[in-house]
């Protein structure tokens, strides 16, 4: 019944109905001067649809036909989406209003890839995914070229305009070759082709195609030349936004496409994955070393960090998921506040993001530096920090998978990674004499950053309650 179908799909149509309404009010209503207003309101949509979809039904609920798929899984993931992107919004209003870059776009554009999110998490068709897939990227693509006066800017938008064609061209080519060998688009469909754990040579190269092309989204090594330029180039709210939500998505995305449409062959799609996870945590590791732009470091610290989640999704297992989800939310809490900070960062009202400007900081702020060196210590996995229970998860899960040399592998990378995690403590507690960036810090900005620190504090605790939802939701993935 479509009546029934609309229902299931009516978060995200209330989302899509939101962000027309807001950009026809937006251009009708003085364009930037409803900017700070549209950005608040943006956000307590996000808010209250997390709320939604969290204290929604339970069981799963396919809708038109296999295309949609809302179920546990799903629902987790795009609380998490929708919880990411509404606390960048918040914290990046006052940043970019005082730097001329608020425009009424710039929510409309995060509502809009938002609810591609949402859509890629549910995703149950080859066709579907595609559709959410490209939604959620046209918009990013936009964001990332929003400061249209600076070249940077520009040409971020540009480099991630023409690799994400490219990882597009690859995505779309692998699932016409799963099409044509497993005769259907949807994944249950597909799942039926491989049910006696083998498939045809022509499914395999679709299945590694279009890991190619999801292999992108999440800026896994050795698709991940877009991630640092961009990252450099975008305005930091725009940047710190392609570090959460969109992560969370491609991940879920991912881990729905392996074990809905290829769950009989793990040993097929486990290996490429692992392999993406090894190259990934070390060239994350190693290459932000040099790096002298707390942008372009985030960039390679997250390259490392989806290193880590895919080692969980290679795994295969209904632990391995339930970790990486874990991890996901983790990793997300950390990004925001620490995002929060790089934000604050400016010499003479402008925006300051070298490493070297942070020598000495904790004398102008010792509170900020404490919350920066719980957050820092908890990127790096050290205990008992909130970040190293996330590692802990991914690694027992490799471990208890079998797979004990990607879970080493994992431990040296993260011992390598720490090591630029903590320079940036050394040259705020420890560094030369000169002069001191600023840090001027908007109340929003301040609660994600102190909130964060806290988290990362607090949560070793019980995790708070995310754990038990994390493995209703891998049961419901992994059959």
């Amino acid at each position: 019944m479509i009546s029934t179908d609309l229902s299931v799909v009516l978060p995200e149509i209330t989302l899509a109905v939101f962000a027309m309404a807001a950009l026809m009010f937006g251009a009708f209503a003085g364009k930037d001067k409803v900017a700070p207003l549209l950005t608040w309101v943006t956000a307590a949509v996000f808010a209250g649809l997390a709320i939604w979809i969290g204290a929604g039904v339970d069981g799963a609920r396919p809708a038109f036909g296999g295309l949609f798929q809302d179920d546990p899984f799903a629902r987790f993931a795009k609380v998490v989406v929708l919880l990411s992107a509404g606390a960048v919004l918040v914290m990046s209003q006052d940043y970019m209003q005082r730097r001329g870059l608020l425009r009424f776009e710039f929510p409309i554009l995060a509502a809009l890839s938002v609810l591609g999110m949402m859509l890629m998490v549910s995703a149950g068709d080859l066709m579907s995914l595609y559709m959410a897939l490209e939604l959620q990227s046209l918009a990013l693509y936009v964001l990332a070229a929003m400061r249209r006066d600076a070249a940077k800017s520009t040409e971020a938008g540009m480099k991630y305009f023409v690799l994400g064609a490219l990882s597009s061209g690859l995505l779309l080519y692998g699932a016409s070759l799963t099409y044509g060998f497993a005769g259907t688009t949807q994944f249950a469909g597909i799942m039926e082709k491989v049910h006696h754990g083998e498939m045809p040579l022509g499914l395999l190269f679709g299945l590694v195609f279009m890991l190619s092309g999801l292999a992108f989204k999440v800026s896994a090594a050795p698709f991940h030349m877009w991630t640092p330029d961009v990252y450099e180039g975008s305005p930091t709210p725009v940047t710190a936004f392609f570090a959460t939500a969109p992560k969370v998505a491609a991940v879920a995305l991912l881990a729905r496409v392996v074990q809905d449409a290829f769950g009989h062959v793990p040993g097929d799609w486990g290996q490429v994955l692992a392999a993406l996870a090894v190259a990934s945590m070390f060239l994350g590791a190693i290459a932000a070393i040099g790096q002298r732009d707390l942008k372009r470091l985030m960039a390679y610290s997250s390259i490392a960090h989806m290193g880590f989640a895919l080692m969980g999704l290679a795994v295969g297992t209904v632990a391995g998921v339930q970790a990486t989800l874990i991890y996901m939310a983790i990793y997300v809490t950390m990004n925001i506040g620490t995002f929060a900070f790089i934000m604050s960062l400016e010499r003479d009202g402008k925006p300051v993001t070298s490493i070297d400007s942070l020598h000495m900081f904790s004398r102008v702020s010792p509170g900020k530096t404490m919350a920066v060196l719980v957050l820092m210590f908890s990127l790096a996995g050290v205990p008992p920090m909130l970040g190293f229970f996330g590692k802990f998860y991914v690694l027992r899960a490799a471990v208890d998978g079998g797979m004990l040399w990607l879970a080493v592998a994992g431990a040296v990378a993260s011992v390598i990674g720490a090591f630029y995690y903590l320079r940036i403590v050394y040259f705020m507690c420890f560094g030369r004499d000169g002069e001191v960036v600023e840090s001027r810090m908007s109340p929003a900005q301040f609660v994600a950053l102190a909130g964060s620190a806290l988290v990362m504090l607090v949560g070793i605790f019980n995790l708070f309650g995310i754990e038990p939802l994390a493995a209703l939701a891998a049961e419901t993935l992994v059959r």
